[in-house]
This record gives C-alpha cells, sequence and structure tokens, in this order.
C-alpha cells in the first residue's frame, strides 16, 4: 500500500468514527454523496436515524472556516442554506441536514422552471442585500486579469493547441478590456459567483450550496449565472425575460440596478466574461486535474456566446476570433478525439 493509499484509507476510516459518534449510532454507515471540483466530498449516512451529509473539507488542503463563515453570513441575512448539527473545525468535518439528492438542475424542467426561477430569485434577492463585510474579497482587477489569463492559457493553448498571433492577441486583449471595464463599472454587492440549479437544491425554499467564495461584486454576475448555466441551457428569449423578471423585483427591492436597457446589456457581458472563465477552468481541469467530464460541456458555452455576441458590436474582435480560430480548432479537436 503506498503513501497516497493509506493516507486515503486512514482519512476514510477518521470520517466514519467521527460520523459515528456525531449521529450517536455506531453502527452508521456513509456512501459517497457527491464531490465537487475542489478537494471537499460530502458523504451520507445511513443507519438507525434519519440520514445526514458529512462534508469532509480535508485539513491543510480546503479550510472549512471560510464555509462556515459565508453560511452564517448568509443566514443572518435571510438565506436558506444547510443546517450545521456538529462540527470539528480543526480535522475538517461537519454534520449538516440532508436537503436530499438531486440538485434544482434535476428537478427543473421547461415547465417549472418559472416557477423555481421566481423561488431562486427571490433567495438571490435575499443575498444580494446582504451587506459584504469589511475585509471581504472583491471581483476586483485582479480577479478579473485571472480570469482572463485562464481562458488564453488552458483553453486556447492547452487545449486547442492555439498560438495568437499579434492582431488577434490585440483584439481579444481588447474584448477582455471591454469586459473587464464593464463589470467594474456596474453595481457591487454580495455575489456567490456559481448561483445555478447545480447550487440550488429543490427545497422550499430553495436552499443555497456551494457558497464559500462570495465576493463584492458586479450585480449581474448573479442573475446570468443562474439562468445561462454551466450545465443547462434555456432558449436565448426566455432567458431575456427572466433577466427582465429578476431586473423589476430587483428594482422593487431597493436593489441597485441600472436602467433594464443597462443591465441587459451588462448582464450579456458579464455572461461573456463568464463563459470565457469556465472555459479556462474547465480545461484546467482536465489538464491539471486529471477531470476531464466538465469539458465536454465546452459547446455549450461557444452556443451561448453565438447567441450574443452579435448583439454586441463592441465585441466583434471576440467573434472574429471565435469563427476564424477556436471554431475550426475545436472541431479538428473533435474530429481526432472521434479517429
Amino acid at each position: 500500500m503506498n503513501e497516497s493509499t493509506t493516507e486515503a484509507f486512514t482519512r476514510d476510516a477518521r470520517r466514519l468514527a467521527w460520523a459515528r459518534a456525531a449521529l450517536g449510532d455506531p453502527r452508521a454507515v456513509l456512501e459517497r454523496a457527491s464531490v465537487d471540483a475542489g478537494l471537499r466530498s460530502y458523504w451520507r449516512s445511513r443507519g438507525e436515524g434519519p440520514s445526514r451529509i458529512v462534508m469532509d473539507s480535508p485539513p491543510g488542503l480546503e479550510d472549512v472556516r471560510p464555509w462556515l463563515a459565508m453560511r452564517d453570513l448568509l443566514e443572518g441575512g435571510g438565506v436558506r442554506v444547510p443546517q450545521v448539527l456538529a462540527r470539528d473545525v480543526d480535522a475538517g468535518f461537519l454534520l449538516l441536514e440532508d436537503l436530499g439528492g438531486p440538485t434544482l438542475a434535476q428537478a427543473i424542467d421547461a415547465g417549472n422552471a418559472d416557477a423555481w426561477f421566481d423561488a431562486a430569485i427571490d433567495q438571490l434577492l435575499r443575498l444580494q442585500a446582504i451587506v459584504p463585510p469589511p475585509g471581504m474579497g472583491e471581483f476586483g482587477e485582479a480577479l478579473l486579469q485571472r480570469d482572463a489569463g485562464l481562458f488564453e492559457e488552458w483553453f486556447l493553448r492547452r487545449h486547442l493547441g492555439i498560438e495568437l498571433d499579434c492582431g488577434e492577441a490585440e483584439a481579444l486583449q481588447l474584448a477582455q478590456r471591454r469586459l473587464m471595464d464593464n463589470a467594474l463599472g456596474q453595481a457591487q454587492v454580495l455575489t456567490h459567483r456559481d448561483f445555478m440549479p447545480r447550487n440550488l437544491m429543490p427545497t422550499r425554499p430553495p436552499a443555497v450550496l456551494d457558497f464559500q467564495d462570495c465576493v463584492r461584486g458586479p450585480i449581474a454576475y448573479d442573475p446570468v449565472s443562474l439562468f445561462k448555466d454551466a450545465f443547462l441551457s434555456w432558449p436565448l428569449q426566455r432567458v431575456d425575460g427572466w433577466l427582465a423578471g429578476y431586473h423589476a423585483h430587483a428594482a422593487a427591492a431597493g436593489l441597485p440596478v441600472p436602467a433594464l436597457a443597462t443591465f441587459l446589456r451588462d448582464a450579456d457581458w458579464m455572461g461573456v466574461q463568464r463563459h470565457l472563465k469556465i472555459l479556462g477552468i474547465f480545461a484546467r481541469l482536465r489538464y491539471r486535474d486529471g477531470k476531464s467530464r466538465y469539458l465536454d460541456d465546452a459547446p455549450r458555452f461557444i452556443a451561448y456566446l453565438d447567441e450574443v455576441l452579435p448583439r454586441h458590436p463592441q465585441l466583434e474582435g471576440l467573434q472574429k476570433l471565435l469563427d476564424a480560430r477556436i471554431r475550426p480548432a475545436l472541431q479538428a479537436t473533435a474530429a481526432g478525439a472521434g479517429a
């Protein structure tokens, strides 16, 4: 048994022993509930009492304290978040209520989407109304520059093998600069950064998950994340309608949204920035972390870009790069994979 296998075995044993003690059930067993893109994992208990969820955040790899601090902040603002039933912060173990199996991503469909999104918007408005505490991270220039670099380094260069010439690099940088300036110019509110059906549970009201990376950020970021999901797509006309509905509710709640036309532009541009970033992250997950399944959704983001770039002549350079270099490279990559 090698060192990494021994460490995993020891962690499994410690997790189970802690869970049995926290549950008061020496016969309880744990089965994998889910795993996220990081190193945190979730386990469902089976035993004498009701099922619970054990969150395992290995110390030194995934500190559980930011998650707990953000959970408390959101709950204080009326956001539905998982209840913590027991904790060992130093060991990286939490016992949480079990909110069920499938996320909203599996429960939502064309027939019930309006109702679920109305409920999700209510939770989002509560989240955005919370005043970001002093010292909270910001979705500012440094983070935006990092996101821009992810797309070029991991998706263009590593995944597609594209080396931009001077003109192409300049066009991409100009588009990225315009996207960044737009994000920085928006009103700043508490921002989840992954507010999408996969991170919502279909409870009443929907429970919000994966919130540990909240920052102070652009007000359009979370709404466009909700409707232009990384794993679930909707017709553009319907998305535009939901965004307009969010805008009306946000304005009524006193949130600092601009006029509707400006907000819809901001949402489009924020979506483009996010789609480019996610393409970079998914490529990094594949090539650096060995998690290849995420990159299977790359065509979804290309489709999102195809939908909105024609609306905005200011981003023409990105559209030309998509047509001239990215799309042919994607087709060649797909053909090579199928050969």
